[in-house]
């Protein structure tokens, strides 16, 4: 079909419209790009992450699945002082089983601080425990009250309140401010978590090395024990052992030695070093 000046016109100017109108389309797709982008990196870097490691050689630090200076921008932490051949003991228990006390007679005969995160009904239930732990110059930290996944938790009405119950049984049974340290259960964690406990002034505690323990009626030989701890110790280790384990509890006092053996001293959470941000 051939078409008049007249319509020859037309079409032109109907071309000239379409291709403006994909052009403003274009545009503004473009100028969302990055705020998309952004709402993108935000969600991923609000999501669930499960705390783990790998351990490339043998008495060196453990690569983490989050970087030592990341964490530190938020006051977390996987490693202490990695130039000192230090190790900083810490315990989780969720319930008592009878273990605790010969884990605190240990500790007190080698004179090692330990740091023992609780949930909240450990403190009601076991106050003799929880005093001998202040007592006897060890830190009690926070592992939440009822033991949830907090990376599941975006609120931080919410995610405070897990924390502060766990607070108000301590000050109830101690009299004293609980000190801010925070481990989340299961190792469960999002960045929001990470700046929700910062924001509520504590240091989430993350660990540098561990070991299958937590399975009550399925425990770890000694043999088995001593192969997983005794090669990946290094400097500035932060150490999770549950209190929970029959097997801790039979090694303990062996494991401590071999460490001291190693050249190995004890430090407090408190010790730790600040973070270089």
């Amino acid at each position: 079909m051939r078409l008049n000046q007249s319509g020859f016109a037309r079409s032109r100017r109907r071309e000239i419209a379409f291709s403006a109108v994909c052009f403003l389309l274009l545009l503004g797709l473009v100028s969302v790009l990055p705020d998309w982008a952004e709402k993108q990196t935000v969600r991923a870097s609000s999501s669930a992450v499960n705390w783990g490691l790998s351990f490339p050689e043998p008495g060196k630090t453990p690569v983490g699945n989050a970087a030592q200076d990341y964490l530190q921008q938020y006051d977390a932490y996987y490693v202490g002082d990695c130039s000192q051949p230090v190790i900083y003991l810490t315990f989780d228990a969720g319930f008592e089983n009878g273990c605790t006390g010969r884990i605190l007679d240990v500790l007190q005969q080698h004179q090692a601080p330990a740091a023992f995160f609780l949930v909240g009904s450990y403190i009601r239930d076991h106050a003799d425990l929880v005093q001998r732990m202040v007592a006897e110059g060890h830190i009690v930290g926070n592992h939440t009250n009822t033991h949830p996944d907090m990376s599941a938790i975006s609120e931080q009405a919410a995610f405070q309140a897990e924390l502060a119950a766990v607070e108000q049984a301590y000050q109830d049974l101690i009299g004293q401010e609980m000190p801010k340290f925070y481990r989340p259960p299961q190792g469960k964690y999002s960045e929001d978590n990470l700046q929700q406990a910062q924001q509520l002034g504590y240091k989430t505690v993350f660990w540098s090395l561990a070991y299958v323990d937590w399975y009550e009626n399925d425990q770890p030989s000694k043999q088995e024990a001593f192969d997983k701890l005794l090669p990946r110790v290094h400097p500035g280790a932060i150490v999770l052992l549950h209190s929970t384990s029959a097997t801790n509890a039979d090694i303990l006092d062996e494991l401590l030695t071999k460490w001291e053996d190693m050249g190995y001293t004890f430090k407090s959470l408190d010790e730790l070093p600040e973070p270089q941000k």
